[in-house]
C-alpha cells in the first residue's frame, strides 16, 4: 500500500505548486490571481474562474487573510513571488486596497483588475474612501462587532441584512448562503493608511455596478477615473457582488487585461 505520509503529502502539494506556473507560462497565457474582500471568500470567484479556465487561463483564488492591509499583501506578494511568468493581479472591494499595496515592486504582474474595489492612494483607508461619496450603507447593515482576546474586533454584515446590502441580484438561496459563509474583516483593516499604490505604475481596468451599497458607485468611478483605467465598465443593476451575478463580464474585463 502506499505510505501518503503528511511529508510526503506536503511534497507532492509542492511539487504541484512549482510545476502549475512553468506549464502555465509556457503557453504564452498569464496566470489569474483572484483575491477577494470582505465578507467574502474565495467561492465568490467561481463563476469567474470556471470562465477563465476554459477559456485556457491557469487561476488561483487566494483565500485573503482579511486581517490587515499590510499583512494581508505580504501574504499574497508571497504567492506571487512563487509564480512563474506573467500575472494579472484582481481584487474585489477590500482586496483592491490588497493588491494594491502586494503588487508594488512585483514586475511579473502585467495588470491589475478592480473589481467593485477600492483603489486606494497612500494614506488614504478603505473606510475614508467609501465614504467620500454619499450612497454607502454599510454600516448600518453590520452586525455589532466581535471582540477580540487582542483587543481588536472583527466585523460580520447582519445576516439578515447581508442579502439587500452584499448581494442584492444575486438568487436568494444564494445570498443567505453567503451570508452564512461570510469571512469576518478586522475593522482595524478599514481604518488601515494605504502604503503601496502599484496602479500608478501598473496598468488598471475597472469594473462595478451602479447598485452597489457598499462602495458608491461615484467613489468607484472617482478611482478607476484617477488611476487612468485603461477601460472601465458599470453593469446596470449590479449589485456589490458583479462578480457573482455578472461573470461572464466579469470574465471577459479580465481577459482583455490579460492581452
Amino acid at each position: 500500500m502506499l505510505d501518503l505520509t503528511p511529508a510526503i503529502l506536503l511534497g507532492l502539494a509542492s511539487l504541484a505548486m512549482a510545476s502549475a506556473p512553468s506549464a502555465a507560462a509556457a503557453d504564452g497565457k498569464p496566470t489569474v490571481v483572484l483575491v477577494h474582500g470582505a465578507f467574502a471568500d474565495g467561492s465568490s470567484w467561481d463563476g469567474v474562474a470556471d470562465r477563465l479556465a476554459k477559456d485556457g487561463y491557469r487561476v488561483v483564488a487566494v483565500a485573503n487573510p482579511l486581517r490587515s492591509v499590510k499583512g494581508d499583501a505580504a501574504y499574497v506578494g508571497a504567492l506571487l513571488s512563487s509564480i512563474a511568468g506573467p500575472v494579472v493581479l484582481v481584487g474585489h472591494s477590500y482586496g483592491g486596497a490588497v493588491i494594491s499595496a502586494a503588487a508594488v515592486a512585483r514586475p511579473n504582474v502585467r495588470a491589475l483588475v478592480y473589481v467593485a474595489a477600492f483603489e486606494p492612494a497612500p494614506g488614504e483607508t478603505s473606510l475614508g474612501l467609501s465614504g467620500k461619496f454619499p450612497g454607502s450603507t454599510l454600516g448600518g447593515a453590520l452586525a455589532p462587532p466581535v471582540p477580540l482576546s487582542d483587543g481588536a474586533a472583527d466585523l460580520y454584515i447582519d445576516q439578515a441584512k447581508f442579502p439587500r446590502q452584499f448581494a442584492a441580484d444575486v438568487p436568494a438561496a444564494r445570498a443567505a448562503a453567503m451570508a452564512r459563509s461570510q469571512r469576518p474583516i478586522a475593522q482595524a483593516a478599514l481604518l488601515e493608511a494605504q502604503v503601496g499604490a502599484a496602479w500608478q505604475t501598473i496598468p488598471s481596468w475597472s469594473i462595478w455596478g451602479d447598485a452597489d451599497l457598499n462602495i458608491p458607485p461615484t467613489a468607484m468611478a472617482f478611482m478607476a477615473d484617477r488611476a487612468k483605467a485603461k477601460r472601465t465598465l458599470v453593469v446596470k443593476g449590479a449589485s456589490h457582488v458583479v462578480m457573482v451575478s455578472h461573470p461572464a463580464e466579469v470574465a471577459e474585463m479580465i481577459e482583455a487585461a490579460a492581452q
